[in-house]
């Protein structure tokens, strides 16, 4: 039997957090269950909502027959305490790092960009911190999602718990579309196959 995925959506609990810049991962998972006709569940003792399925590459015609298994999976912790979660329901599924994505916002990236990668540091971002500090490895794979940089003088930390603005909601629409599609490759296709696709 194939081992299964492990796919988080970073982002903070709460309708107050739904539409953020910093929840951007969380709304990807939330398309990834949408397409698969799943709805995420709160699951007792795991400080997670998950939901348990398989997924395949249906844009690149993917046999249903070749669907990989997966948890997707957001956290009911605050960002800084993901790991916490994540490592709860890694250990629960008997998922290793390898196996394990995570999308989360990038401030680095302007909108509309999507960069994946295997491993790496945590850049300033409090979430993956506490998966590398909770996970003692920052070796899983990560799909990264442009939010682009705050105007001005304006504090990073404030500008991801905003709203994406009027005129940027059908570009992230599109971007969250583009990183669930991202992440379906990278699960089937593999690591190179998406960087291919997707970087930008």
């Amino acid at each position: 039997m194939t081992q299964p995925w492990l796919v988080v959506g970073l982002g903070n609990p709460g309708p107050a957090y739904a539409a953020t810049r910093h929840s951007v991962g969380a709304m990807v998972v939330a398309e990834l269950c949408r397409r698969a006709g799943e709805t995420l569940s709160s699951a007792r003792g795991l400080r997670a909502e998950t939901a348990r399925t398989r997924i395949s590459d249906a844009g690149l015609g993917m046999p249903a027959a070749q669907a990989v298994p997966v948890v997707l999976m957001r956290s009911r912790t605050y960002m800084n305490d993901s790991g916490v979660a994540v490592r709860k329901v890694a250990d629960f599924d008997r998922i290793p790092v390898g196996r394990i994505i995570v999308v989360h916002d990038e401030i680095d990236l302007d909108l509309g960009r999507i960069r994946i990668k295997a491993g790496g540091g945590d850049n300033g971002h409090n979430g993956l911190r506490s998966m590398r500090s909770h996970l003692r490895s920052g070796d899983f794979l990560r799909v990264r999602v442009g939010v682009g940089r705050p105007p001005g003088r304006q504090d990073p930390a404030d500008y991801v718990l905003k709203k994406f603005a009027a005129g940027e909601r059908a570009e992230a629409d599109l971007q969250v579309s583009l990183a669930a599609d991202a992440v379906e490759c990278l699960m089937t296709q593999g690591l190179g196959a998406a960087q291919n696709r997707f970087n930008s």
